[in-house]
């Protein structure tokens, strides 16, 4: 340990109030009526959001996949879920019947695919009040029906070795009634939209973290410590 150096521990005293200062106002709520983090964070939520609409594409499997009529048992947790989720299905025209918590189906899968697809993407837009005029329901209760109507269809096209219809009813759930329960309520923003905010923020955090790193190092070099050669 060497003598203290005035200079550079001022400058790394003065480094890190300032550095507290700007946290202290990055975390007030002077940024839409949000703090910092907060603003951000749904900034970049809104812009994932607008590159993650794989509806158009999902529709396009369902379409070259093509009809194909099944009957199906849906193992659900128990009969109160089953009466929950069979009028997702009943509104499609396919045929439903329950014993117990199994849901049984028969109809076209592109049927069901396609309905799934026309309630996720009004709530991939937020268009919340559609699924409630239709099934007295939320977005989320209905997405969260549709999740759990998907899942048991593909382990019971699993178990009847329809290998292709099941790995498409994965896809339909995972890419569209997943993405849409995630970023219900969120505005979606392009990218091209936002890249000042986007490139300004990304580079405030850098030059942020470097500005502490050198509060730290004129600090310990100011009071004299310094990294010892071996």
């Amino acid at each position: 340990m060497s003598r203290t150096n005035t200079t550079k521990l001022g400058i790394g005293i003065a480094l890190l109030v300032s550095f507290i200062i700007v946290l202290v106002i990055f975390f007030m709520p002077l940024f839409e009526g949000k703090n910092g983090l907060d603003y951000l964070d749904n900034l970049y939520n809104s812009i994932s959001k607008g590159s993650a609409y794989y509806i158009p594409k999902v529709k396009h499997l369902v379409e070259d996949h093509g009809s194909e009529v099944v009957t199906l048992n849906l193992k659900m947790a128990d009969g109160a879920t089953a009466r929950a989720v069979e009028p997702l299905l009943a509104t499609t025209g396919v045929t439903t019947s329950i014993e117990a918590n199994n849901l049984m189906v028969n109809g076209d899968l592109a049927t069901i695919f396609h309905a799934c697809l026309t309630d996720t993407d009004a709530a991939y837009h937020n268009r919340g009040e559609e699924l409630e005029q239709k099934y007295g329901a939320g977005a989320r209760a209905t997405l969260f029906g549709w999740w759990n109507v998907l899942g048991a269809m593909e382990k019971d096209l699993k178990r009847q070795k329809l290998f292709k219809a099941a790995d498409l009813t994965h896809t339909v759930q995972a890419k569209t009634v997943e993405c849409a329960y995630n970023y219900y309520g969120i505005e979606p923003q392009n990218i091209k939209e936002r890249w000042a905010i986007v490139l300004f923020s990304l580079v405030f955090y850098v030059i942020y973290t470097v500005w502490y790193g050198y509060a730290i190092m004129f600090i310990f070099e100011g009071l004299g410590f310094e990294l010892a050669a071996h």
